[in-house]
């Protein structure tokens, strides 16, 4: 493993976020950097260290954060997924990252993957700290994965589900929580494909903070996030898509379409498969065109 150094900055609330940062070998008194971090009810240990590390070999400081209630992060309840949150976060990340001594602050660019991917067009439209920025297999809308992950029939259950959480937390109750994944029908959780589960639940590794669950009220502000419509305001920050071509998690097409929307300068790389395949049969594609992109847009 690439050597890397723990750190940790304050967010809001008085919540410290954990992130990892690696410094590349180089003799320039402030390199470029790139800022990241994961999708939904991800970490670190989630196949992205894989990325961070062919960053950093390429020549870029890389700050990899777990976002709050996630990993090595702060922040009550745990397990919690608040994307708006997990945007305001990531300001923080990118301060934190331009105030590096090592680090060129002109030079600064964003890479996110699936809910995260979201968050990075969010943020390349409204942070133009960014240079660039890279949105893998990206969430564009919320609603519409909703329409095709919940049978019609199913929509009345998971509704009541939720409104009877928002009551139980008026109340003074905790959020209540679902698996992340499982293969049983009978438990309520957020994917069920055996991909996403093969994905969640592979080894970590030594020191990993990770447990299969997620808070109820997560689901409804997932349902509720629609990043797509930022897509063309990330214009003049050049933004790259990378796009699976059977995706039935982020969904290709709605994906595409948000590709459609945004504007130059901009490019789009499909890779073979499903939602998972760009940590895995297509990382080579994945992280090499990323690279490439970091390197057009933030050597100079």
């Amino acid at each position: 493993m690439t050597a890397h150094s723990e750190v940790r900055f304050a967010v809001d609330d008085g919540v410290e976020l954990g992130a990892w940062l690696y410094l590349p070998n180089s003799d320039a008194q402030r390199c470029p950097a790139i800022t990241m971090a994961h999708g939904f009810a991800g970490v670190m240990g989630h196949g992205i260290t894989r990325f961070a590390e062919a960053f950093v070999d390429a020549g870029f400081a890389v700050l990899l954060h777990d976002h709050r209630t996630f990993g090595i992060s702060g922040g009550e309840p745990r397990q919690d997924v608040d994307p708006w949150r997990q945007v305001a976060d990531w300001r923080r990340a990118i301060s934190y990252l331009e105030a590096r001594p090592e680090v060129d602050s002109q030079r600064i660019g964003l890479w996110g993957t699936s809910y995260a991917g979201g968050h990075a067009l969010v943020l390349g439209a409204t942070d133009r700290r960014i240079a660039c920025v890279v949105a893998q297999v990206p969430t564009t809308s919320g609603y519409q994965q909703g329409l095709r992950r919940v049978a019609p029939e199913g929509v009345a259950a998971l509704e009541a589900a939720l409104n009877d959480d928002e009551r139980a937390q008026a109340r003074g109750e905790p959020p209540r929580r679902q698996a992340i994944v499982s293969a049983d029908s009978a438990i309520p959780a957020s994917y069920r494909a055996k991909d996403a589960i093969e994905f969640y639940l592979q080894p970590l590794g030594e020191g990993a903070r990770w447990e299969n669950t997620v808070t109820m009220r997560s689901t409804r502000l997932a349902r509720m996030y629609e990043p797509g419509v930022w897509a063309p305001r990330v214009s003049p920050t050049a933004l790259l898509m990378i796009v699976g071509s059977h995706d039935t998690i982020t969904l290709t097409d709605v994906a595409l379409s948000s590709y459609e929307q945004a504007l130059e300068p901009k490019k789009l790389v499909l890779i073979a498969g499903g939602h998972f395949d760009p940590y895995l049969s297509g990382f080579q594609t994945s992280c090499g065109t990323a690279v490439d992109w970091f390197r057009q847009h933030l050597d100079r």
